[in-house]
């Protein structure tokens, strides 16, 4: 089998469109025969590695944008690191289309892939609806309670599941707006309504803007193709905007920042690439270094033999306040110490 990485994907601008829709349902509990089915691919899997067997990992991106192509790089450094030339990757992604996720995550189960990598919660929902035994590893995920549709969400998912979470924590984003914008009055929240995890943020850190005396209002939109005129509704009403870590905003910050400059909003963000695209500042880890503690969990199912249904979901080691230079320039704004300069993109 030929090493797909997302290096090599992204030099060969192979798109290959995954033609079938694929409707599954999601959410299910682990049982004990699912965890003891988890357990044996994972003692096979110990078994292997101490033969010298190569790994197969497939990798579901959920859409290509700085964030999420990091994490993926991460990933398979980390793992590549370990393992050197006997671990193959192959890397599809999937458009931001759900049903593509579906049939990609099902074409690694048909092909009895090693592991499989959720990139974006649509991809990690894709990949444990397509197998509880395959071991799944999701990164990118806000909240894996709402991805997993946990209501008694522990940290610990008892099935096929694990990874890493991109939550920057929320109290301290809106600690920092306030920071930045103590005058303000109206802060909007701009993101994608089918997005569960822009959602879950929203309604997060609302409270958070609240008790900071701000007047809050949400503004959602249903996919890319109204992004423009949300947005343009978004900046009118408010003096400031929030966007969470939401990847169609991610893949859209080019139409966000010709509308927020034209109305001259400043916006934060939820994580660095969309605070490059379109924003002043924001509170933002690395995704990097998660693909990379993500590819550390793998090894340890892989080769180590952890039982995933009891390995906690871990989150990045660091978080840094980051701002735009120029742009807070524009609109006036005096950063504190402790910021870390980046550059528009």
């Amino acid at each position: 089998m030929r090493k797909i990485t997302r290096r090599s994907f992204l030099a060969a601008a192979a798109a290959c469109g995954a033609a079938a829709a694929l409707s599954a349902c999601g959410g299910s509990s682990a049982s004990s025969a699912a965890a003891s089915s988890v357990a044996s691919s994972t003692a096979a899997s110990v078994s292997a590695a101490a033969d010298g067997q190569k790994f197969t990992v497939g990798i579901c991106q959920l859409v290509q944008h700085a964030a999420l192509d990091a994490a993926t790089q991460g990933f398979e450094d980390a793992l590549t690191a370990q393992f050197g030339e006997n671990v193959t990757f192959d890397f599809q992604n999937a458009q931001n289309d759900s049903a593509t996720c579906a049939t990609i995550c099902n074409q690694f189960v048909s092909s009895n892939y090693d592991l499989i990598l959720g990139n974006g919660t649509a991809a990690l929902q894709a990949a444990y609806t397509a197998t509880p035994n395959i071991p799944v590893l999701g990164t990118s995920i806000t909240d894996y309670g709402t991805a997993l549709d946990k209501s008694d969400w522990n940290g610990v998912s008892g099935m096929n599941v694990s990874g890493t979470t991109d939550l920057a924590p929320l109290d301290q984003q809106a600690a920092m707006l306030k920071e930045l914008f103590p005058d303000a009055k109206n802060v909007g929240i701009l993101y994608c309504s089918a997005e569960a995890n822009s959602k879950y943020q929203c309604d997060t850190i609302t409270p958070y803007f609240k008790d900071a005396g701000y007047t809050v209002k949400s503004y959602s939109f249903a996919d890319s193709n109204d992004v423009a005129a949300v947005a343009k509704t978004a900046c009118d009403e408010s003096d400031v905007l929030y966007i969470p870590t939401d990847n169609t905003a991610a893949s859209n910050t080019g139409i966000i920042d010709n509308v927020a400059t034209a109305a001259k909003t400043p916006i934060v963000a939820g994580e660095e690439g969309i605070c490059k695209g379109c924003g002043v500042a924001t509170l933002s880890i690395s995704y990097d270094e998660l693909g990379r503690k993500t590819g550390e969990m793998a090894y340890n199912i892989l080769v180590k033999g952890e039982d995933i249904t009891k390995m906690k979901v871990e989150a990045a080691p660091n978080v840094t306040k980051e701002y735009i230079k120029d742009r807070c320039d524009t609109y006036g704004i005096k950063v504190p110490d402790g910021y870390t300069e980046i550059k528009a993109e």
